[in-house]
Order: C-alpha cells, then sequence, then structure tokens
C-alpha cells in the first residue's frame, strides 16, 4: 500500500500539536502580569488634629479688681487692642483723687517753703554785712570781741536757716514727685481697667464671669486665635518625615469625610518623638473657615509625580539581598534583578531591569524558580476559568 506524502507530513504535524499542547496542560498555571507604563504619584499621608496657629492668652494687668461688663464672647471676632471686658475702676478712682490731694498739699508746702528761703536770704545777706562790720570795729579798737562774737554767730544761725530751707524745698520737691508718680501709676491702671486683646482674631474661649475678682495668675480671661488661622498638627512615620518640606502642598480630609481643604506645610518639626518614633508636620489652610480647632483630620502630601513603568507590588520579592522580579519569556522563568523607584498604593515605579510590556509572576511568593518552565495565564484568563 502507498502512502501519500502530504498527508503523512500533515498528520506528524497534527501529532506534534498535540503532544506540545498536552505538555503545555502538563505545565504549572502561573499567573503573570506586564510592567506598564502609567503616571506614578509618591504620596505621605498624615494624621492628626486641627489646632489654632497661635493661640494668644487676655490676662488682666490690675489684679484685685471685679469685671464690670463683658463686651466679647466665644466665637467673636475682635481687633488688636479691641476691648473685651471692664474692670470696676471706683477704687481706682478715689485712691487718685486722695492723692491728688497729698500732691496738692505738697505742692502748697513747697511754695510756702520757698517763701521763707527768700525771707531767710534775706536775713542771712543782712548778717553777713553785720559780721563783717564787726570784724572792721574790732581791728580798730572801736568795738569790743564780744559784740563782733555775736555778729559772727548770728550770720551763722542766718546762714544756717538758708541751708535748712534748701533741703527743705528739696524734701518737698521730692515729695511731689511721688505723689505724681503715684497719680501717673494710677492713671495707667484706670487704663489697664480695659481688659484688650493684643492681637487681631477669634475668640476660642472665655472664663471671665461677671462680679469675678479679676488675677493675673488664675486662667486667662479669654484665648484669642490670632488671625482666625488654624492648622492641622498631623504625625508621620519617620520614614517619609524626611520627604517633607515647607510650602508643599497637601489635601486635607476633615473627619467622615465631609470635606476637603488644600493646604501647604508650614513646618516639619526637626525631631521625632523618641516614644512613638513619629514625625511631626503642621499643615496652613487655604481657607481656615471651613474647618474648626479640635477636628480629626487626615493629611495627602504629594511629595513627586512623574510617567514610569510599574509593577504590582506583590510581584517584587528579594533574593540574596538583592530586589527582583520573576520575568517570564517563552514559558520560562528567570530572576531578574529590579530597581525600584516611588511605591504608589499598591503599584511601584521599575527604574531599571524590565521594560514596557515584559511579563512578570504576578505574585513574588509562588513557588517558582529561575529557569522553571511554566504556563503563564494572565489575570483576565485566571478570571475567566474561575
Amino acid at each position: 500500500m502507498t502512502v501519500n506524502p502530504v498527508l503523512a507530513l500533515a498528520a506528524d504535524a497534527a501529532t506534534g500539536d498535540t503532544a506540545e499542547q498536552q505538555q503545555s496542560q502538563n505545565l504549572p498555571a502561573i499567573v503573570v502580569t506586564a510592567a506598564e507604563p502609567r503616571p506614578i504619584v509618591d504620596r505621605v499621608i498624615a494624621t492628626g488634629s486641627v489646632q489654632a496657629v497661635e493661640e494668644v492668652y487676655v490676662t488682666p494687668l490690675v489684679d484685685g479688681l471685679s469685671i464690670r461688663t463683658l463686651v466679647a464672647d466665644v466665637g467673636d471676632r475682635v481687633e488688636a487692642n479691641g476691648t473685651l471686658a471692664t474692670l470696676n475702676d471706683d477704687a481706682l478712682l478715689l485712691q487718685k483723687s486722695q492723692t491728688e490731694a497729698t500732691l496738692a498739699k505738697a505742692e502748697a508746702a513747697l511754695a510756702q517753703i520757698k517763701a521763707q528761703l527768700v525771707e531767710a536770704k534775706a536775713n542771712a545777706d543782712e548778717a553777713v554785712r553785720v559780721r563783717e562790720r564787726a570784724q572792721r570795729l574790732v581791728k580798730s579798737g572801736s568795738q569790743s570781741q564780744a559784740n563782733a562774737d555775736q555778729a559772727i554767730a548770728a550770720a551763722d544761725a542766718a546762714l544756717a536757716r538758708v541751708n535748712s530751707a534748701e533741703q527743705a524745698i528739696a524734701v518737698s520737691e521730692a515729695d511731689i514727685k511721688v505723689a505724681q508718680s503715684q497719680i501717673d501709676d494710677i492713671d495707667l491702671k484706670l487704663a489697664r481697667t480695659a481688659v484688650k486683646s493684643p492681637v487681631a482674631g477669634v475668640v476660642s474661649a472665655r472664663t471671665a464671669k461677671i462680679g469675678a475678682i479679676a488675677s493675673g495668675a488664675a486662667s486667662p480671661l479669654f484665648t484669642v486665635i490670632r488671625d482666625g488661622e488654624i492648622e492641622l498638627k498631623a504625625d508621620v512615620s519617620e520614614d517619609a518625615v524626611l520627604k517633607l518640606a515647607p510650602d508643599q502642598k497637601a489635601t486635607v480630609t476633615l473627619a467622615g469625610g465631609a470635606a476637603k481643604l488644600t493646604g501647604t506645610i508650614r513646618l516639619v518639626e526637626p525631631t521625632l518623638d523618641p516614644q512613638s518614633r513619629l514625625g511631626r508636620v503642621y499643615i496652613r489652610f487655604d481657607e481656615p473657615g471651613k474647618a474648626r480647632a479640635g477636628m480629626f483630620a487626615s493629611a495627602e502630601i504629594v511629595v513627586a509625580e512623574r510617567q514610569g513603568i510599574a509593577l504590582p507590588l506583590s510581584a517584587i520579592t528579594t533574593a540574596d539581598g538583592k530586589t527582583v522580579a520573576r520575568k517570564v519569556g517563552n514559558g520560562i522563568v528567570k530572576l531578574v534583578p529590579v530597581e525600584t523607584g516611588i511605591q504608589d498604593g499598591q503599584v511601584i515605579e521599575i527604574v531599571s531591569g524590565l521594560a514596557a510590556g515584559d511579563e512578570v509572576v504576578a505574585k513574588a511568593g509562588a513557588y517558582v524558580r529561575d529557569g522553571d518552565r511554566v504556563n503563564p495565564v494572565h489575570a483576565e484568563q485566571a478570571s475567566a476559568t474561575k
């Protein structure tokens, strides 16, 4: 029987295809994924609470006076040097009137002593002239030494009265200065009976009550948020804090996701908490009126953004101290060292080691070794098979 050569070749080819299909079916099916170009964003997540950028405590500058009126309450916006409360000034006004009377008395006494000084100087001048005349008469023998001694004593006494009057004037002038300084001090206290805010801002707390005695040693009467500015005081992990710097932009989500705000990093603390090993960052809001101090919030800070080749994080592992991926080509697994970059959620940037379109084992934990033959299956095919 003669065999047709064409039919024989066709039969051999069919037999080879069948054998290859059987061999492929006997290989382990491994899910693979391709390295694909995509935008990759390096984000840092920070969580914390909203607080005032700067709180200013307003305390009374005069102790021991009762609070007469309250002008501001919690939530009020106040201007710099604006009055928040007034203190009772009755005792100070009485003290001022008494001191003014003392001052008037001292001024009258000074005028009297000055008049006495004029008289004493006139008497002293006459006594000096008498003494000098007596001394000349004694030398000429026209007058006894006893009379001259009396003239000398009278002149010395008159000069002493002049000196005493001058000292009395100095004491009286000092008394006047003391009284005037006391009046100035009382005037200062009277001006300070108006409790004022040193800065413009929003009143966030108030402990002042009408009738209570104001004291600088007690709790502040008012707490003012300077200019109403609030910020997020957030904690970040120690490996992420090195990526952060002032003026970086952030998106802040308030608790419950009710609102999203934009902001800017104001400050990154230079030290970490020794207990928690966390760093701290302060994010100032662009629109502070949309949040309230005390709210819990989280922030997403974009550190870097670029186009690159990426793989799922699960496709990367370490072997012999190197970062590797299991590349699959022609059904053969090959261990390929890779250099990674930004991690964006569950994907990671591949800086070098793979090209776009290269397929790798999707799960690095799959039990395959370098050189193993596998039946590569894409994730879509695996899902359809299930």
